[in-house]
């Protein structure tokens, strides 16, 4: 429950401390008095939009703080195991705390630690549920009052149970869809696919052979001008007019020269080492030509091959490193052809197995709801009477959806119809309920239904709006029964209801001698209260008839369930 609320510099509450107890709350004031403020402050600490205008003019940030003791099985728990606060968890009690500055600005806090303002939001939703005319015009809603119907049948688990099914069932759907699809696809290229894949299986191109060929090519290119190079060397040594010819020439001239001049010996034997240097060079010459030779592929089959590699990339579009990846698609989608058939078939019957799953368990929930529909509206006529609807009729539809629009949600659509006179047509709650009787409706749910659902506090914010006498009265005698079961906080306007809070805070605001207004909130004795409900009966003038009509309504509307009206936060709600 809610055990304490901080609010510092909030639009026009300065500074504001309350203490709550278990039971039921009431929360009065005059119109316009500031309590929604009050609403406002701590619907920012558990995580609602952070407007900058919730700022007390003049100060530079706003902070609300809100105590908690959840009950010790509560969800919220373990979603603090998960932030890492298990402490909080053994000590009991958690402490949300918002802070907005001037700027629009917020932060969020769990325990004092930060955390982000949808893990605040997360808490506060678990913490307490906000009925106002929000809430009443979402109870319309054909979603909120399925939702309330499954949770009154107790079935929760198979509403789950059942939207995985229906997401199994239409994933493997969307499976076969895109495999026939392929078939489909692959199918009409079938001519071409074995063409392709003949054509790329011939080639049998490997990842970075076109690279290599290139390399190599070159390379061969570099040796091509080498061998033309050495061709021309070897013809200025050995060939006709060459080098050879002309030393052995010239040698041979000058031996016959050599007997009657014997000065000539020195040149012919230079000659003749020249001739032996000259076969050296030769051999050099032929062993490098021999070795260009020996050195493998030839020019033209490599240029062959890269070219052939490089038109069938350009062919298939694709890089020449991709043509092996090309045909191994190419082949699966040929083995796809092949065994298409066989996997379709598998296909199917994946889905017709996921459809039959999910068919078993949303007629499994339709029974539910067929079973609960009559006893949920047998319980909620029981709470119409005594709120003045005696003559309003409810029931609960169930209206089956067409096979094409069947969804998560089941087979059927819920639907929350009222007649509201004798003889008249049912129609939908939200075109034919007023705003009254909308929120009379939804209260009777809530009482049905009070026992469902984790947040064990629960607001009211004007519940009773537009209605009083003997209808207000049954709705306090509600919000009593609610309260023994929740803790109820209510904003009225109703003396009704008021007098059955057993704890009873007051709003109003105070003119400050500066100019300023601020709103104080005070928690009134029991002594206070008669005049307090007393001016909600008369008005501004408070007579002795209308004190003596509220010590009546407080002698009946002893409040089932004393709050504990001093209690303190285990925490200090310290403002940061």
């Amino acid at each position: 429950m809610l055990r304490g609320l901080s609010i510092r510099d909030i639009v026009l509450i300065d500074r504001l401390d309350l203490s709550f107890g278990a039971g039921l709350c009431v929360l009065t004031g005059e119109t316009g008095a500031g309590k929604s403020i009050v609403l406002d402050a701590l619907g920012l600490a558990l995580g609602g939009r952070a407007d900058r205008a919730l700022v007390r003019p003049g100060t530079s940030q706003g902070v609300v703080t809100a105590a908690f003791e959840p009950p010790v099985d509560h969800p919220l728990w373990e979603a603090l195991k998960e932030q890492g606060q298990e402490e909080a968890a053994s000590e009991g009690q958690v402490v949300l705390r918002r802070i907005l500055t001037a700027d629009g600005r917020s932060r969020a806090f769990v325990n004092d630690e930060p955390v982000s303002t949808q893990f605040l939001r997360r808490l506060g939703h678990s913490l307490i549920e906000v009925h106002g005319q929000n809430d009443q015009h979402e109870l319309a809603s054909g979603n909120r009052q399925r939702w309330l119907l499954d949770a009154f049948a107790g079935q929760e688990a198979l509403v789950r149970r059942t939207e995985a099914a229906y997401g199994a069932w239409q994933e493997a759907a969307a499976d076969r869809a895109r495999q026939h699809a392929l078939l489909v696809a692959a199918r009409q290229e079938e001519d071409y696919l074995r063409h392709r894949e003949a054509e790329l299986a011939d080639l049998a191109a490997v990842p970075g052979e076109e690279g290599e060929l290139a390399e190599r090519r070159q390379k061969l290119m570099n040796r091509e001008k080498l061998m033309g190079g050495l061709a021309e060397a070897q013809a200025l040594l050995v060939g006709n007019g060459g080098a050879r010819e002309r030393l052995t020439t010239a040698l041979r001239r000058l031996e016959r020269q050599m007997e009657p001049e014997t000065s000539l010996e020195g040149a012919a034997a230079a000659l003749a080492r020249a001739l032996v240097e000259l076969d050296e060079a030769e051999a050099e010459l032929e062993a490098v030509v021999r070795e260009a030779e020996d050195g493998g592929d030839t020019l033209d089959a490599v240029e062959g091959r890269l070219f052939a590699l490089r038109d069938a990339a350009r062919k298939h579009r694709v890089a020449a490193d991709e043509l092996p990846a090309l045909l191994a698609k190419t082949q699966a989608l040929l083995a796809g052809i092949d065994h298409g058939s066989e996997e379709l078939l598998a296909a199917d019957r994946l889905v017709a197995e996921r459809e039959a799953t999910y068919l078993d368990l949303a007629r499994h929930l339709s029974q539910g709801r067929a079973q609960a529909a009559e006893r949920l509206a047998q319980a909620v006529m029981a709470e119409l009477a005594p709120l003045k609807l005696e003559r309003t009729r409810f029931k609960v539809a169930l209206l089956p959806l067409e096979p094409a629009d069947i969804g998560p949600a089941g087979l059927e659509r819920v639907a929350f119809e009222i007649s509201t006179n004798p003889g008249s047509p049912f129609g939908p709650l939200g075109k034919i309920a007023s705003g009254g009787e909308l929120s009379r409706i939804m209260l009777a749910l809530k009482v049905v239904l009070a026992k469902l659902g984790t947040a064990p506090t629960m607001i009211f914010d004007e519940v009773d709006a537009g209605i009083g006498g003997a209808v207000a009265d049954a709705v306090g005698q509600r919000l009593s029964r609610l309260a023994e079961e929740r803790q109820i906080l209510v904003v009225t306007h109703a003396p009704q209801v008021a007098a059955r809070g057993g704890l009873h805070l007051t709003v109003a605001k105070e003119n400050l001698v500066d100019g300023n207004v601020r709103v104080l909130v005070r928690t009134l004795a029991p002594a206070e209260r008669p005049a307090e409900i007393a001016r909600m009966l008369a008005g501004a003038r408070i007579t002795e008839a209308a004190l003596a009509a509220a010590n009546s309504l407080l002698e009946q509307t002893i409040a089932p369930a004393q709050p504990e009206t001093t209690t303190s936060p285990k925490k200090p709600l310290a403002s940061h």
